[in-house]
Order: C-alpha cells, then structure tokens, then sequence
C-alpha cells in the first residue's frame, strides 16, 4: 500500500497534513490554517470512515478517534515553510497508541468480515498490519525527532 503522505513529502515544496476531525479539531484546524498561508500546493488526507466500513455515521466522529488512538491512523503536518529555518518542518501530532489495535480492526466491517471468512488468513494479516503501523509510527517518530528534511 503507498503512503501518499510521503511521496507528497518526498517533494520537498508540498505542505502535507493528515488529520482526523473525531481525534483532534484543533489539529484539523490548525492543518488548515497553515495549508492556506502556504504558498505552494498543499494536500490534506483525512480519515473517514463510511458505512461501508460498518460504522453509522452517528458513530463516525468516535470511530475516527479510534483510528488516531489505537495508531491505525497518524496524525502530522510536514510544512515545507519551516525548512529553511531551524524548526523542524514535520511534526508528529499524534500521541503513541492507547487502544488495542486488534480491537479496531474487528470493529470494522471490513475486517471482520475476513475473520469469519478465514479467521487463520485474518489472524496473520491483522497481526501485519499492526506490526506495519507500528513500523510507520516509528518511522514517523524518527521524523519529527530529527529535523527531517525530505531529499536529505
């Protein structure tokens, strides 16, 4: 699966947030406001889930913080405006996971689904998509440790 957060990054000149609304407004806000005052193309990613994934859009807003709190879904802004100065142009807003992944995963439609289809199949590819969250987490987290700059 690509990550088109960082091939966006990758470029050096796109602002790139990913945000969740149901995890945190003010980061969502704040995505905004620094995509707006960019002068350069920007790109925002959302996670939203849908009735597809089993989830009532009365719920979404809760599903989303489920996303962002079980590290499913990252949340971070790379502003190609800092790069030229002596902040970090990436930063993690997400906080380290809370919730059980696994738990999410059977949450969804989607996924549990595959459970009940072929619950040995499920169980490795659930295990691999968590081990691959983390993996990202942490690949992220080394990002906004150091003063990444893309290219470098």
């Amino acid at each position: 699966k690509k990550d088109l957060a960082l091939l966006a990054m990758d470029y050096g000149y796109v602002y790139v947030a990913q945000v969740s609304m149901g995890a945190d407004m003010n980061q969502v806000v704040k995505a905004f406001a620094e995509a707006e005052a960019y002068h350069g193309p920007s790109i925002i990613i959302a996670y939203a889930p849908c009735i597809n994934h089993g989830i009532n859009m009365t719920k979404s807003q809760l599903e989303m913080k489920k996303a962002v709190d079980t590290g499913y879904w990252l949340l971070f802004r790379y502003n190609p405006a800092l790069a030229d100065t002596e902040k970090n142009p990436f930063t993690l807003d997400s906080k380290a996971p809370t919730e059980d992944y696994q738990s999410f995963l059977m949450g969804e439609v989607r996924y549990a689904s595959l459970a009940k289809i072929n619950p040995d199949a499920a169980k490795v590819l659930f295990e691999k998509n968590e081990r691959d969250a983390a993996t990202k987490r942490a690949f992220y987290a080394r990002k906004a440790e150091s003063n990444w700059k893309p290219g470098v």
